[in-house]
């Protein structure tokens, strides 16, 4: 049976006290659902919130990492700088890492490799621009970034991977995929996936939907077969709100 996940990008938002804060807020939640939950702060508190988080089972997650081991990269972080800060996994290829700093799909097959050599878990994010929606090219698109950045992978590889569709669109935009749209997507992503490797495979792997999923319509989109979860933006900055998803993912 696959992982109900709901993971939490607070991207660049919350200082050191406001996340300890919202940490504490979030522990005081009941997580109903039997979900995984996973929050990723900033780099600057992912020390922080691993203390805070002990002992609870809200698990804390990077927002991206560096492809490089070590040296002069000024402003980098690496796989092993996570880890020893006691985070294991990492999202990797969010539609804003492609778009304001690009990333591209041959950069991205980098940091998995070097995730998934350094024993991390990678929350692998990807989808279309409302262009390449309009234009009737959403699957290929989809299709493209999932292969050109994954495919060259192992079937065992895939143990450590959580997919995360984006229809770019809906992101802090207001709009939101219909629950029907994020089904049509997932289901497709999970046929590529039995195409290339095999149907137990594309059974076992978690696609969650990272559209702006909030409270009042996470409950129609998790209900959806092929949806296992939520990459949730803004709704993870208040802990009622986020839990609000959570607890809708049965």
């Amino acid at each position: 049976m696959r992982q109900k996940i709901v993971a939490g990008n607070w991207k660049m938002n919350k200082n050191l006290a406001e996340t300890k804060a919202l940490i504490s807020d979030l522990k005081a939640e009941e997580n109903t659902s039997g979900a995984r939950v996973i929050i990723t702060p900033s780099f600057v508190n992912l020390a922080l919130a691993v203390s805070e988080t002990e002992g609870t089972a809200i698990e804390v997650a990077a927002q991206n990492m560096s492809q490089y081991n070590a040296g002069a990269y000024t402003g980098e972080v690496s796989a092993a700088m996570l880890k020893s800060a006691g985070v294991n996994v990492v999202i990797l290829g969010h539609s804003e890492r492609r778009a304001y700093y690009g990333e591209t799909d041959s950069l991205l097959a980098e940091k998995v490799d070097k995730a998934l050599a350094e024993g991390m878990e990678v929350i692998f994010c990807f989808g279309e621009e409302l262009e390449e929606r309009k234009a009737d090219k959403h699957y290929d698109v989809v299709a493209s970034q999932i292969s050109n950045a994954l495919y060259h992978l192992g079937e065992d590889a895939f143990k450590n991977i959580i997919l995360a569709y984006e229809p770019v669109w809906a992101i802090g935009t207001g709009e939101t995929a219909t629950a029907e749209q994020a089904q049509e997507m997932h289901f497709f992503i999970r046929k590529t996936l039995a195409d290339k490797y095999s149907a137990a495979l594309a059974e076992s792997v978690s696609i969650l939907y990272g559209g702006s999923c909030k409270p009042s319509n996470a409950e129609e989109i998790f209900s959806k077969e092929d949806v296992d979860g939520g990459l949730i933006g803004g709704a993870s900055l208040k802990a009622a709100d986020f839990f609000g998803v959570v607890n809708a993912n049965k």
